[in-house]
């Protein structure tokens, strides 16, 4: 068991990229979770949303003409069992490897290397 933690899996491309760039998977999790955790801006766009959709339906059309609020964050960073997955060479699904090249570029960056695009990972 101590031989399989002491050398990464190289079975997929993810696992070759980590290991060529010496990323550790744990600095991913970690890296992932800070970046994909839900702030209180992102849950002011929420309730903004939903107040303004309650809105909608209770009054019909709203008279001001507001900007396309921005995107909030997921609030689902990548986990133990889709790194295992990853690591593996197991399908993903199209959300968790956008948060796996989010949480990968954060870490390029640190490292002052240039980032890279869904395509090097997967």
């Amino acid at each position: 068991m101590a031989d399989k933690k002491a050398t990464p899996a190289a079975d997929s491309k993810f696992a070759q990229f980590i290991a060529e760039k010496k990323l550790d998977p744990r600095r991913i999790l970690i890296a992932s979770y800070k970046l994909e955790s839900l702030q209180p801006e992102d849950r002011l766009i929420r309730l903004n949303r939903r107040q303004a959709k309650k809105a909608k339906e209770a009054g019909g059309a709203s008279t001001e003409a507001k900007e396309a609020p921005k995107k909030p964050r997921s609030g689902r960073p990548v986990t133990d069992r889709a790194m295992a997955a990853a690591l593996k060479g197991a399908p993903v699904s199209g959300p968790t490897k956008s948060r796996f090249v989010r949480a990968v570029n954060h870490l390029l960056e640190q490292k002052k290397q240039a980032a890279i695009d869904i395509r090097a990972l997967f």
